[in-house]
């Protein structure tokens, strides 16, 4: 896998140009940030209608060999080798002191193969994380040759399934390998925006072909990366480099639901991947941090970095990500506090331009997921 420092691009650079598409640099891509329809109403879009996401520049990975599944199991704290065929699990690369390094998709596609989806700023780092552990019992293929793009909202169904009947059939977090189009296709039903929808890999030479057969249809728009973030925020999502980092473990983070049982103390196969001992711990014992959602008092949004206190002025956490919620009309974030404060009815503030604003800690997602679940 060769890295380089120049600045790529997706198969779908020139289509984005073309729609009218602000590009910004974004993990070492060409993206587009938005396009004239403007953020708010692509947001709005997508929770209504459908929007199609250019997701091409995270990295897709196949793990194979006879060992393939367990050796995975070292690397996650998850529950890997009971995973059924053809379904997906989101999962996370830990560190030996118990930090997250990565949060990635896996879904297992039979013969002790298995497809990871990462992180675009991750994926060299996780390329070799898995080459320098399971290089020697594991082939690991990084592709270069392939697109993926995410069709999310309440009406993806539908747009999808004029293609392919059957992808509305699939339930929430399963995949299917299926011709749209004529085109062959990997498909999961996942995404990123709290709405019901799909995550298509595609071969790079079709994947213009099969962009504009979406977007043929008329609820279908493409969506930049301003509304994901907006719409991941409303969801409650974690993003690595914000809520997840090497310094804090998943349960620091609130991720105790995506840690297996299989995995936990006591289970079937307990531990035995970097960092378990001070996850277990955490797990049975409490975290000193948590991740919560917080609506800001006012109008004015709480954006990341922005220092949380309590009423005596004691800074008690920061915002690991705010904004506007165009969902809810108001400013929501997401921040990382200490334990103790989470539970308590003591007031607490944040500090925009060195102001205070009052803040009122809420459970997370703002928005109710619409995962179609059957």
């Amino acid at each position: 896998m060769s890295v380089g420092t120049e600045i790529r691009t997706t198969p779908f650079h020139k289509m984005h140009v073309n729609a009218g598409a602000k590009m910004v640099p974004f993990a070492g891509y060409e993206m587009p940030v938005s396009y004239p329809l403007g953020i708010k109403k692509e947001h709005n879009h997508t929770r209504e209608s459908a929007g199609l996401f250019d997701v091409s520049h995270m990295g897709q990975i196949r793990l194979s060999g006879e060992h393939a599944m367990s050796a995975l199991e070292s690397l996650v704290p998850v529950d890997i080798v009971d995973l059924p065929l053809m379904r997906t699990r989101y999962a996370l690369f830990t560190t030996e002191n118990g930090g997250v390094l990565d949060d990635l998709m896996v879904t297992n596609l039979g013969d002790n193969d298995l497809f990871l989806v990462v992180n675009a700023a991750c994926k060299e780092a996780d390329y070799d994380h898995l080459k320098n552990h399971l290089g020697a019992s594991c082939e690991i293929e990084f592709y270069d040759d392939l697109a993926l793009l995410a069709l999310q909202g309440p009406k993806a169904a539908m747009v999808l399934s004029e293609f392919a009947p059957s992808v509305k059939e699939m339930t929430f977090m399963t995949a299917k390998q299926t011709m749209l189009n004529d085109i062959d296709c990997f498909i999961t039903r996942s995404g990123y925006t709290g709405e019901d929808g799909y995550e298509i890999s595609v071969s790079a030479k079709d994947a213009e072909s099969l962009a504009s057969s979406l977007l043929s249809s008329e609820e279908v728009e493409w969506i930049g990366l301003g509304a994901r973030d907006s719409l991941r925020l409303e969801a409650g999502l974690s993003l690595y480099g914000h809520e997840l980092d090497i310094s804090h473990s998943p349960v620091e983070s609130s991720l105790n639901w995506a840690l297996s049982k299989a995995r936990r103390l006591g289970g079937e196969r307990e531990g035995n991947y970097l960092g378990s001992k001070v996850i277990m711990n955490q797990i049975e014992n409490g975290s000193d941090t948590k991740v919560v959602g917080l609506i800001p008092e006012g109008r004015m949004p709480v954006r990341d970095g922005a220092i949380i206190q309590d009423e005596n002025g004691n800074q008690i956490g920061y915002v690991t990500s705010g904004g506007f919620g165009p969902t809810l009309n108001k400013p929501i974030s997401i921040a990382r506090l200490e334990t103790k404060f989470t539970n308590s009815h003591s007031k607490i503030f944040a500090l925009v331009r060195e102001k205070k604003i009052a803040v009122e800690i809420v459970k997370l997602p703002f928005v109710k997921h619409n995962y179609y679940r059957g």
